[in-house]
Order: C-alpha cells, then structure tokens, then sequence
C-alpha cells in the first residue's frame, strides 16, 4: 500500500482534460475523470509499498493517474487511442517543462544523470524492506561510450499490472519513458521492457545532438 498523494491526480487530470475532450469528447471525458480518483485510491492499497521517500515513487503516481484514467472510461478509450492523447499532453510546453530537467548533451547535465542513477540504486540497496519491491538498478558504464546505460529486471508497476489486469495499458505509460527522455534533449535506445515480455527495461539514452552513438 502506498500513501494517497492527491497532487499527482489533481494536475495530471487537469493537464490531460483538453487532450482527452479534442480525440473522446466531453462525456467520455466527464466520465474517465469522474471515475478516476476512486480507482486511483484502490490501485494505491494495492501496489506493494516501495517506500514514501523512494526517488521512484513518482513513477507509481503519475502512471497510476493515467491508468486510472484509462479505466475510469469503462472501455471507451482504447490503448491505441490513449497514447497520441498521453503524448500530446506531454509535449505542451508546461509539462514538457516539468519533466525535461536536464540538457543531456551539456556535460554537468549528463554528469548529474549518471549521479542520479548511483543514488537511486543506492537508496534502494540501503533499505532491504523496499529492495525487492521497488526498481532494481543495474548500470554499466562501460557498455557504450556515450550516453548512460542502465537497466531493470523488477518494475513494481509491471507487477502490479499483471496481477491487478493493467497489461492491455501498461505499454503506453512504458512509452512515457521515450518523451520524458526526448524532453531532457536526449534519444532513449530500448531493446525490450518487462511490459512486452522481456528480461528487462533496458535504457540506453543518449544526448540527441550525437548522430551515430556508440
């Protein structure tokens, strides 16, 4: 179970609304974010806690509000239909704002990325109650010369999809990966993910202004 955090359905449903009106209309609209916050709670006191102050735990609400949404529809909104609806949100200047924090191809920028992966995998290693449940970091700085390349083989939200039905919608949030990336000025190189019925997730992102990386 983790801790309701009301935030992250409050702006997410009202970023989304104009997007979802333009390509389902008001009613289906009306209902998918009527529905939405009850199904957002349960989904909430069913995930495996991962740990309140988790560096990860961002991942868990902005999906689950996606996925509420989704469901919250009653089938009105395909997974096909729901990802130029995601990705049009994402790529508006206020969300593209908030999620590209970083300018990969500045040095500092792509310093401070591989610094945020050690302390991440740090955060988990130190706390054997969460280690298991939450993401499990496995990066390798010496796979490709350029960019940061690093992988997972537990998701808590490929679990939780899979046991709670989410697998239909799971793929669209799992693109959300490529935009935040392209939104921090960066290329992000996937072979497979754990949503698709792979290994891993693996993550090989690269700044964007390299044309052949290696």
């Amino acid at each position: 179970m983790m801790k309701y955090k009301g935030f992250y359905l409050h702006m997410f449903s009202t970023l989304i609304r104009k997007h979802l009106r333009e390509s389902y209309g008001k009613e289906t609209t009306r209902r998918a974010l009527k529905n939405a916050p009850g199904i957002y709670r349960e989904m909430l006191t069913q995930v495996d806690d991962i740990g309140a102050d988790n560096p990860m735990a961002s991942n868990i609400y902005m999906c689950f509000v996606l996925m509420a949404i989704w469901k919250g529809a009653e089938g009105a909104i395909t997974p096909d239909g729901f990802r130029p609806v995601i990705r049009n949100m994402v790529k508006t200047p206020l969300v593209t704002k908030i999620l590209g924090k970083r300018d990969m191809n500045k040095p500092e920028d792509l310093a401070q990325s591989w610094k945020g992966l050690y302390e991440k995998k740090e955060w988990a290693d130190n706390r054997p109650q969460y280690r298991d449940k939450t993401w499990d970091y496995h990066i390798d700085k010496t796979k490709h010369r350029d960019g940061v390349y690093y992988y997972f083989t537990n998701c808590p939200l490929n679990n939780y999809a899979r046991k709670y039905g989410y697998m239909e919608i799971l793929p669209v949030c799992c693109e959300l990966d490529y935009l935040i990336t392209e939104a921090n000025h960066a290329v992000l190189h996937r072979d497979q993910t754990l949503a698709s019925g792979g290994t891993m997730c693996d993550y090989w992102v690269v700044p964007d202004k390299i044309k052949d990386p290696r």
